[in-house]
């Protein structure tokens, strides 16, 4: 084992993640009584340039006026892209008048580690300047061909990073990608034409101890779809996924919560081992197979998660 080595960023549970437009407060409050893990409310694509302003305003007094905690819901803020002049104020206003009410900022169409410093930057400064005791964590989207080239450094930019989330649709055209179905797949590609920047972006997340998030499905009438991404994306050890539509939020539940019988199972795997110590063996068999101690921290993970999600009920 190497001597070097990340440790995990504060873990949550983002099985789901609902994306909710600033300039639509009248979602907020279905979105906080939903059984979704996470709410991102937005103030980039899904608002328009008019309404950034008032987006803006509408988020920060739903911060004050929700208790999305207490509902047992992370939140997050997209804010604008850094190549706007909305991106500053978007921070300041924020943290300024709701930062204790913040989770998290996602950072839209990441490109280099810089990008996430200077957002660092500026939370670390209102932060002390206003004397905030709860530190905001940072996400990214990996969602440009450049942010996906420097997507290691960008994992390990700031102490604050807590999460990737892969925005397919921006990625599909910066690659020039020939589709229009956000998330969905081009026939003529024999295969699932975006694993490899699926699985780039995991390595870098795991490497550097901060979790792994896929992005959106645009077609919310296509269930079916959705899930064979969500189950993609599980397999390759992705916690979660987003919903651009309340339908989905069970779904991706459905898929990134662990079954009872692979609770079960992992369970086993840790008694199992457990004896094996005692009787001074490094491994074990179960059903007829040999488990060790990679078994151990895959059944780890495994009853972990279930965990949170059993705390969270």
């Amino acid at each position: 084992m190497t001597h070097t080595a990340y440790p995990p960023a504060r873990q949550r549970l983002q099985r789901s993640e609902l994306a909710v437009p600033g300039s639509s407060p009248g979602m907020f409050d279905k979105a906080a009584n939903s059984d979704v893990d996470y709410v991102f409310l937005d103030l980039e694509d899904a608002v328009a340039p008019g309404d950034k302003v008032q987006a803006r305003k509408n988020i920060i007094q739903a911060l004050h006026d929700i208790d999305w905690r207490g509902k047992g819901k992370t939140i997050s803020i997209r804010i604008n892209s850094l190549d706007t002049h909305y991106m500053y104020r978007d921070v300041v206003d924020l943290v300024e008048q709701a930062g204790d009410k913040i989770d998290t900022l996602l950072i839209p169409k990441a490109g280099v580690a810089a990008d996430i410093y200077m957002v660092d930057a500026m939370l670390t400064q209102i932060e002390a300047a206003k004397g905030f005791t709860n530190k905001i964590g940072i996400e990214a989207l990996i969602e440009i061909t450049l942010g996906m080239a420097n997507v290691h450094e960008i994992a390990r930019a700031s102490s604050r990073m807590e999460a990737l989330h892969f925005g397919v649709a921006d990625y599909a055209a910066s690659c020039r990608a020939r589709t229009t179905n956000i998330g969905g797949l081009n026939p003529d590609y024999l295969g699932d034409q975006w694993h490899h920047g699926l699985s780039q972006m995991l390595v870098a997340c795991r490497a550097y101890g901060i979790r792994p998030i896929d992005g959106p499905f645009g077609d919310f009438n296509d269930p079916e779809g959705y899930m064979d991404a969500a189950r993609r994306a599980a397999a390759l050890g992705y916690e979660g996924k987003w919903a651009i539509h309340p339908s989905q939020i069970e779904l991706a539940n459905d898929v990134f919560s662990p079954p009872v019988k692979e609770v079960e199972h992992a369970n086993a795997v840790l008694v199992a081992l457990k004896e094996a110590a005692f009787q001074g063996k490094g491994a074990a068999q179960l059903n007829g197979r040999m488990i060790d101690a990679a078994s151990a921290k895959m059944a780890e993970n495994i009853v972990n998660t279930d965990a949170a999600i059993q705390a969270k009920k």
